[in-house]
C-alpha cells in the first residue's frame, strides 16, 4: 500500500530532504509539490529548485489549491510552509479529508495568547489548534497514531526535550533551573537570504542571537510541563555556528538529590529503550555522528553535583524532515523506522 503525498513549500530545504526520502520510502508516493516561486512566465520543475534532484523525480511544482490537491487523490500533506501562512492553508486541507503533518510552527503552542506573544500575530485557526498532536513520538506516540494534524516539532526544542525527558519524567531534576546552551548551522536560518546568514558575516565566526527572546523557549517549556505536572523554566540560548547542518545542545540542570551517573545513564537506556531514533552513548557525541541521519545522540555526565547533557542532531533531519516522515509512519501504520534506515 502507497500512500499520496503532497509537499507544501517545495523550494526549501526542509522539502528537499523529504522528497529524497520520500523517494525511497516503500509506502509514499509523492503526488504534488507546490511553491510561490515562480519562474518566469511558468512554474519551476523540481530539478529546477533542487538541481541534485535531477532524474530523480521527473514532477513540475503548482501553485497551491486544496481542490487541485483532492483530485490527485492525496491522502498526507507535509506542510513546509512559513509560521503564519500555514495556519492560512491548513484547515481547507483538513475539511478535504487530508491528514497534515505541519512543519512550521503555527500548530505547535496550545495557547493561542502564548502563540501571539512569541510570533507576534494572532492565530486564525483556533478550532484546529486545538486539536493538533505535537509530533514528537518519544512522548506523544499513540496521540500521533491517530492524529489528522501533527505540529512538527521544532529541532532546537527536541534537542533539549529530548535530552531532559527521563530526569524530568522521573522527578529527578529542579525544573525551575534548566539552562539549555546550543549549537547550530546555518541551514536551520533557512534557504531565504539574510545578512546574518551571508558566508562573508557568518564564516569564521560564532555568535549567540535572540538571548532570552527565542520562539523556541514556550515550545520546550510547554513540553516538559506535560512531563513534570509543575512549573517548568529553561534559559535557553541559540547560538550560530559555521557549519551547514547539525545541532549540540549542552543541558545544565540541578537534581533533587544526590544521584549517581551510572545511576542516571541507567535511567536514559531505560527509557530509549524502545525508541528507535534516539541513541545513548558514553562519549559527548558530535554533529558529525548524526548529520544525515535521524539519530539523536545523547550522553549524560554528573559534574560537580550537576547534570550535564549532551544532545546531539540533524537539524534538517531529526530536527525537521526526518521526525516527519517518522510521524507519517506511525500515523499509517507503517514501521517507525520506514524510509529512514
Amino acid at each position: 500500500m502507497k500512500i499520496k503525498v503532497a509537499i507544501l513549500g517545495a523550494s526549501g530545504y526542509t522539502a528537499l530532504e523529504l522528497i529524497k526520502i520520500l523517494l525511497r520510502h516503500p509506502h509514499a508516493e509523492i503526488v504534488a509539490l507546490t511553491t510561490r516561486q515562480e519562474m518566469g512566465a511558468k512554474m519551476p520543475h523540481v530539478a529546477d529548485l533542487h538541481p541534485s534532484l535531477r532524474g530523480l523525480l521527473d514532477m513540475p511544482c503548482e501553485l497551491l489549491a486544496a481542490p487541485r490537491l483532492a483530485t490527485k487523490g492525496t491522502q498526507c500533506v507535509f506542510s513546509c510552509l512559513p509560521h503564519g501562512v500555514s495556519m492560512h492553508t491548513v484547515p481547507e486541507l483538513l475539511d478535504r479529508g487530508m491528514r497534515v503533518i505541519d512543519l512550521s510552527a503555527d500548530y505547535r503552542l496550545r495557547d493561542p495568547n502564548v502563540y501571539a506573544q512569541w510570533y507576534g500575530e494572532s492565530h486564525s485557526d483556533l478550532a484546529h489548534l486545538a486539536q493538533a498532536v505535537y509530533g514528537l513520538p518519544e512522548m506523544y506516540r499513540e496521540e500521533i497514531a491517530a492524529a489528522p494534524l501533527v505540529a512538527n516539532p521544532g529541532c532546537y526544542p527536541q534537542s533539549a526535550v529530548l535530552g531532559l525527558i527521563p530526569v524530568v519524567a522521573g522527578g529527578l531534576i529542579d525544573t525551575s533551573a534548566i539552562i539549555v546552551d546550543s549549537k547550530s548551522g546555518v541551514s536551520g536560518a533557512g534557504r531565504t537570504p539574510k545578512l546574518s546568514t551571508h558566508f562573508p558575516e557568518c564564516n569564521e565566526s560564532v555568535s549567540a542571537y535572540n538571548v532570552g527572546a527565542h520562539r523556541h523557549t514556550p515550545e520546550i517549556e510547554q513540553t516538559l510541563i506535560d512531563l513534570s505536572g509543575d512549573p517548568v523554566q529553561v534559559l535557553f540560548t541559540p547560538h550560530l555556528v559555521p557549519m551547514n547542518r547539525g545541532i549540540l545542545s549542552t543541558i545544565y540542570a540541578v537534581p533533587r538529590r544526590p544521584v549517581s551517573v551510572e545511576r542516571v545513564r541507567d535511567l536514559y537506556r531505560e527509557y530509549y529503550a524502545r525508541n528507535p531514533f534516539v541513541r545513548v552513548v558514553p562519549h559527548p557525541p558530535a554533529t558529525k555522528d548524526v548529520v544525515g541521519t535521524n539519530f539523536c545522540d545523547i550522553s549524560v555526565h554528573i559534574v560537580r553535583d550537576r547534570l550535564v547533557v549532551l544532545s546531539c542532531l540533524d537539524n534538517l533531519l531529526r530536527g525537521a524532515s526526518g521526525v516527519a516522515v517518522q510521524n507519517f509512519n506511525i500515523m499509517y501504520g507503517f514501521p517507525e523506522t520506514a524510509g529512514l534506515l
